[in-house]
């Protein structure tokens, strides 16, 4: 009987997952299934007093060149071109930040840093492996329920391995408690957030933060009407966590930026009806 206890204890946890379903609604049954902010305190050191400013003109460069933005407002990136012309400007970025005692610098700049290292190291994940309709067709993390490139360690800075994952839910989310950071990172996917169109920089990060959540939320991928149903991005259903917690929480977040007409309509709701979110990549064809 007692080697049997832990079984019955996750069956009766899959039991009580299952009866709440109905109680949980579609953002809250998302949000089972995303990653969790899990704290790695060995990225909390910095130094307040910090003046170092890191270079990300060359990250610069290459978006300028080789992202375009689209009739819909995506933010498209041009992987032939990238593969045939950057691919060494780009892994010499990266092997640059990599080589960062990122440790020893202020806030922002650590901000910048890694939002910046987490998007050229998906952009080159995706680069090595297209043409993919999908990144999450890019199936190299380990676990047998594993899906796209995410949990796969892929940069080595200040002598640990970090995947994607490890960048956003184990640094960025838990360390910064910030839910622009979803508006910073980019998962390649036409549903995300854009990649933006110029690198983040130590002093300037919080404004262009904020720029990308105006332009995300005031997008049809962000927040929509159909008729009287509002359908908002699945973001906030998969880290409903990081915006509040609640339909309630969403809400006042997606308000505090949307333009004029918007929050109107947004201030006559009080719940969200569907989320969408699209997969397919955000490629120039």
């Amino acid at each position: 009987m007692v080697g049997r206890q832990p079984h019955d204890r996750i069956r009766r946890a899959l039991l009580l997952v299952i009866l709440s379903l109905p109680l949980m609604g579609i953002g809250g049954i998302q949000a089972l299934f995303a990653p969790k902010k899990d704290p790695w305190p060995r990225w909390q050191t910095h130094d307040p007093s910090s003046t170092v400013v890191i270079d990300h003109s060359v990250w610069d460069g290459l978006l300028k060149r080789y992202l375009s933005t689209g009739s819909d407002g995506v933010n498209r990136v041009n992987y032939v071109a990238l593969n045939a012309g950057g691919r060494v400007a780009l892994d010499g970025y990266i092997a640059n930040l990599a080589a960062q005692p990122v440790s020893t610098l202020n806030r922002d700049q650590q901000l910048a840093y890694w939002v910046n290292l987490y998007n050229a190291v998906t952009v080159r994940t995706v680069a090595e492996a297209y043409p993919v309709a999908s990144i999450r067709d890019i199936d190299i993390s380990p676990g047998l329920f594993a899906d796209g490139p995410w949990g796969k360690p892929l940069v080595t800075v200040e002598g640990e391995s970090l995947s994607l994952n490890d960048i956003e839910h184990r640094i960025l989310r838990p360390h910064w408690d910030d839910p622009r950071i979803h508006y910073g990172v980019n998962c390649a996917a036409l549903g995300c957030p854009n990649l933006a169109t110029a690198a983040y920089t130590g002093n300037a990060v919080g404004e262009q933060l904020d720029s990308g959540a105006r332009a995300f939320v005031n997008s049809p991928r962000g927040v929509a009407f159909e008729g009287d149903r509002l359908r908002v991005s699945s973001i906030y259903a998969w880290f409903q966590s990081d915006f509040g917690g609640n339909d309630a929480g969403i809400l006042a977040h997606l308000r505090s930026y949307a333009a004029p007409e918007l929050r109107t309509r947004l201030e006559r709701v009080d719940t969200i009806d569907t989320h969408a979110y699209d997969w397919a990549l955000a490629a120039t064809e």
